[in-house]
This record gives structure tokens, C-alpha cells and sequence, in this order.
């Protein structure tokens, strides 16, 4: 793996930003594995359609960033500031959103399958057509989150906020699990769906044991 310095990451960024602008006839496409990002100031560069593997982008303030259609495959988002962002179409397989705050954001098509959003604040935002085979939003805020067409199996729900919840009926729920990954409580089918139902009302279940 090459190791880039400062001065070569910010001068990658600005070739990726020129071929996103000139459609592929410039520039060149932003692919890097394993880059610590929260030194940069990455305000006015899109990272849309890029490759970041592995990176890390916590507490830094993303607000507003294009990252539509980017593998992002295992990189850390924790306590950084995703308000309004877009990652409509891209790849957040085993990413870390901890603690964040990704209100209003696009995860449309999206794939999440084992990301963590452990005390996330996802308020107002967009799980639309995803996938969250083991997707972690223990403790997270998923107040007026739209699921609709989204894939839920074994998917930790865990002290989850889900008030005003939309699109449920649209939502494909196989498994959801309201335990922990060391002491599981597996519902299945019509019985999780109505568990979700039940939380975003408001309405305790039987079910709930301590939740």
C-alpha cells in the first residue's frame, strides 16, 4: 500500500473534485485506503464516487458533503457532524457512526450491512430501499426516520428511539433483535414488525422486558 503525505492527499482530492466536474475526462478518481482525514479541511471538495477504505473522518464537520456512490467500506464516523450529508448509493458496510449527529441525511440505497450507529442522532433522515443485516442503531435516535423498502434482519434496535417512524409497512423485516450481540431477543417477521410499530406510537410491548 503507498503512503501519501499531506500535500499529496489535499493534491488528490482537488484531481478527484476535476473529474467529478469534467465527467471522467479529467482529473483523477479519489481511491485511498487506511488515510486519517481529521487533519484536512475538506470544506468544497465533494468526495462523491470516491474510494475510501478504512478511513478516518471522526469528529470533523461534514455537514452538507457529497459522499453519494463512494465505498467507504470500514472508515470511522464517530461524533463527526454529517447533518444534511448524501450517501445515497454508496457502500457503509462496517462503518462507525457512534455517536454522530447525521440528521436529515440520504441513505438511500445504501448499503449498511454491519454498520454501527450506536447513540446516533439519524432524526429526519432517509433509510430508504437499505440494507441493515446486522446494522447497529442500539441507543440511536431514529425519530421521523423513513425505512421505506429497507431490509432489516438481525438488526440491533436495542433502546432505540423510533417515534414517528415512516414507511414500516413498506419495509422488508425479517429479524430484528431488541437484545445484544451477547444476549440476543430475536424477533421474527409480523412479530418485529409490530414491535416497531408499537415503539413509534409510543406503546409498550411484552416484549420489551427492560427496554
Amino acid at each position: 500500500m503507498k503512503i501519501f503525505n499531506h500535500v499529496e492527499i489535499i493534491e488528490r482530492i482537488k484531481l478527484h473534485r476535476i473529474w467529478i466536474e469534467s465527467i471522467g475526462e479529467q482529473g483523477e478518481k479519489l481511491s485511498v485506503d487506511e488515510i486519517d482525514f481529521r487533519g484536512f479541511d475538506l470544506t468544497g471538495y465533494p468526495l462523491n464516487q470516491a474510494f475510501l477504505t478504512e478511513c478516518k473522518f471522526d469528529g470533523m464537520n461534514l455537514c452538507n458533503m457529497d459522499m453519494s456512490s463512494s465505498l467507504l467500506c470500514s472508515s470511522t464516523f464517530k461524533n463527526t457532524n454529517l447533518v444534511n450529508a448524501d450517501f445515497y448509493k454508496a457502500d457503509l458496510s462496517y462503518a462507525d457512526f457512534s455517536d454522530a449527529n447525521v440528521q436529515n441525511v440520504r441513505f438511500a440505497k445504501t448499503d449498511c450491512s454491519e454498520a454501527i450507529f450506536l447513540k446516533a442522532n439519524l432524526e429526519n433522515s432517509k433509510l430508504i430501499s437499505c440494507s441493515l443485516y446486522l446494522t447497529d442503531f442500539q441507543n440511536a435516535n431514529l425519530k421521523n426516520v423513513d425505512i421505506s423498502l429497507s431490509s432489516f434482519e438481525e438488526t440491533f434496535l436495542k433502546g432505540t428511539t423510533l417515534t414517528g417512524i415512516k414507511g414500516l409497512e413498506e419495509a422488508f423485516i425479517k429479524s430484528i433483535n431488541i437484545g445484544t450481540l451477547e444476549n440476543p431477543m430475536i424477533l421474527l417477521g409480523e412479530k418485529a414488525r409490530e414491535w416497531i410499530q408499537n415503539k413509534s406510537l409510543n406503546i409498550k410491548s411484552c416484549s420489551e422486558g427492560d427496554i
